[in-house]
């Protein structure tokens, strides 16, 4: 099969796990940079496409580029996965993967979670700022629960939770 993954990465999480994902299938993985310059029939002789991007307010950053063409991709097997600071085991994940796609669009296409982590050193300073004022939100909010306050303190400094074994239930996916 063969396998192409655009990505749009901000702190080198996303391009990690795109990497590991090529790694896994001997896929091609470009930047979704890179996908725009190409013409859409580049995409004509691949069998697979995928797309993964950031979480950012529990959208996946640039997943537009990927949904809008799910039409022209009819007959290939489409995956869009989003790279965020949570755990995989966070409820607000199933939200936000359910939000990713339309009911029309996981007809064609599947949607995935994978755990990356905070690097406030290679953030933006418009990401940085944000980041920075909800932790410090979800620090002082007075009736927080145990959840808001461990993922405030989780958010209060740079980490790192990816594992490549969150790639295989896209693996999975692909190759079933």
């Amino acid at each position: 099969m063969k396998v192409i993954i655009v990505y749009s990465s901000q702190t080198g999480f996303t391009k990690r796990y795109a990497d590991w994902l090529a790694e896994e299938l001997g896929a091609e993985a470009i930047t979704l940079a890179e996908a725009k310059k190409l013409n859409s029939h580049y995409f004509a002789d691949y069998d697979a496409i995928v797309y993964g991007g950031w979480a950012m307010g529990g959208k996946i950053v640039n997943s537009e580029w990927f949904t809008q063409r799910i039409p022209s991709w009819e007959g290939k097997k489409l995956a869009i996965f989003c790279v965020g600071a949570s755990p995989n085991e966070n409820p607000e994940v199933e939200v936000a993967l359910h939000s990713a796609l339309t009911d029309e669009e996981r007809k064609y296409a599947k949607a995935f979670y994978c755990q990356g982590g905070l690097s406030y050193e290679k953030m933006k300073l418009s990401s940085k700022l944000a980041m920075k004022a909800f932790a410090a939100i979800v620090g002082k909010k007075k009736d927080a629960t145990e959840q808001e306050k461990d993922m405030g303190e989780m958010i209060s400094h740079s980490y790192d939770i990816s594992d490549r074994k969150f790639i295989m239930p896209i693996v999975s996916y692909l190759r079933e």
